[in-house]
């Protein structure tokens, strides 16, 4: 999941991401880093906690991402509130809708979170529609995740045998690669590829299953709320279609217009891709290429697999009736540098799916074309696969699918404008409805990462000074 603009992200993670310790505190002993002391795990919560406490739930919080002394304290089967829009309760579904497998991926998640995620599962899914929980582990360190997690999983096996499966990685591979390996676990007609930090709420399978009964190449995803890292609290979002920027970071969108026409919020929202977390037809996914297991760790690999359905003959739906809530964390897990890996995945979609477009990629990533100096892989195969499904072009996808996404044409150069005299000068393109680039003082050292001015420039002389992505 990626609701953050990119630039936010990259300021976001220069100066809060901590690497986590080896195993979260539990007592007394270990205490945070007290430059943590007014950290925002403690705007809206803990203020009657006694100092021993907030250390323990500061060191927590560093480890998570998001508040795990609180989340150790909350009932597995707690309540949700039911957002889904008015129309959803009123529709009936068939009696035989396809099983689904629900595949939930982590690494070093906290246990009461991830037994949380599988209670609301198997509490809100139809018990003859839930064939299967899988879950992966991605080479977690924390040794709760370990006997504490076997246990649970051995007592649910004894009252139904087989129901959870655990698929344990013996190096670390990504969140892309380990949702392939949930998808090879998976024996249901439909698989569900959830993150370990969810909950469910009420009817959520039945209009998933309906549509991708109707329609096997669909690709549906859930629309999203928020479970606050911090208070855990459940945060409504608006219903939203799924997109991208040139970056190929994600973003939530409005829907479009002839949702709206309709008048009938239950109704699916077409959507040019994905978030995150999705639900589809198990054998289709393999006929469509599952993900780009040439990818790195995670991100970008939501938007090329929503670029490449509807390229390929599929279609990507978000259901306003299917709702989901996710912690959105502080901070992330795996790697301090996401960037990197997210730079080289988007270089990797561009070369393959993106035509005469690619350099759009590049231009936001501030990279030339020729010699990037970025090592992306061998992308033959994925080459071979658009070749084989005989897909449609990417500006088909632009025109038809995600018409609001700008785009640039007689680009005659682009890069970073830094003032090699005062570094604490940052030139900016202004206000969006105007042309007039600005100066202005930045905090520290204007580099590169802060800074980041796309500078393009059309023939006519029009728009000179404008980000490629925002």
């Amino acid at each position: 999941m990626c609701p953050l603009a990119a630039t936010v992200r990259r300021i976001f993670m220069l100066f809060v991401f901590l690497r986590p310790p080896e195993t979260p505190g539990r007592g007394d002993e270990g205490q945070a880093d007290t430059s943590f002391s007014d950290s925002s795990l403690f705007a809206h919560w803990g203020q009657d906690l006694s100092p021993d406490n907030r250390r323990v739930a500061l060191k927590m919080f560093q480890y998570y991402g998001y508040n795990g002394y609180l989340s150790d304290r909350l009932p597995l089967d707690r309540p949700m509130p039911d957002l889904r829009p008015d129309g959803c309760r009123n529709i009936t579904y068939p009696l035989n809708l396809p099983q689904v497998s629900i595949v939930f991926i982590f690494v070093n998640e906290a246990l009461s979170v991830i037994l949380r995620s599988i209670r609301s599962a198997i509490n809100r899914t139809p018990s003859h529609l839930l064939k299967e929980i899988i879950l992966v582990d991605d080479n977690s360190s924390n040794n709760e995740l370990k006997e504490k997690l076997e246990d649970f999983v051995s007592q649910t096996n004894s009252q139904r045998p087989g129901f959870i499966k655990v698929v344990r990685h013996l190096k670390q591979e990504g969140l892309i690669r380990s949702r392939v390996s949930g998808w090879r676990a998976a024996t249901a007609p439909v698989v569900a590829l959830f993150d370990a930090h969810v909950e469910f709420n009420i009817g959520w399978a039945e209009p998933v299953l309906q549509r991708i009964q109707e329609d096997r190449t669909r690709i549906i995803s859930p629309s999203f709320d928020n479970i606050k890292y911090d208070t855990f609290e459940i945060d409504e979002y608006p219903l939203s279609a799924q997109g991208f920027d040139w970056e190929l970071w994600c973003r939530y969108l409005n829907p479009p217009k002839s949702w709206w026409y309709k008048g009938n919020k239950s109704a699916p929202i077409q959507s040019p891709a994905l978030i995150g977390c999705f639900v589809v037809d198990r054998l289709y996914f393999e006929e469509i290429g599952l993900l780009d297991e040439g990818m790195e760790v995670y991100g970008g690999e939501n938007v090329e697999l929503g670029i490449r359905v509807w390229q390929c003959g599929g279609s990507i739906e978000v259901l306003p009736c299917a709702r989901i809530a996710h912690i959105e964390r502080a901070h992330k897990p795996y790697t301090e540098d996401l960037t990197s890996h997210v730079r080289r995945n988007a270089l990797r979609v561009a070369e393959v799916w993106m035509d005469e477009f690619k350099s759009h990629v590049y231009m936001a990533w501030n990279v030339p074309m020729e010699d990037s100096g970025i090592d992306i892989g061998d992308v033959s195969e994925r080459k071979a696969l658009r070749k084989r499904l005989q897909c449609k072009t990417f500006r088909w996808y632009l025109v038809n699918m995600y018409p609001e996404m700008r785009m640039y044409s007689d680009t005659v150069a682009y890069g970073v404008m830094k003032n090699s005299l005062k570094n604490d000068l940052c030139l900016d393109q202004g206000p969006d409805n105007d042309n007039v680039p600005i100066l202005y003082l930045f905090q520290a050292e204007c580099v590169i990462d802060l800074c980041k001015q796309r500078i393009w420039e059309k023939k006519n002389g029009v728009d000179v000074n404008r980000r490629i992505s925002k």
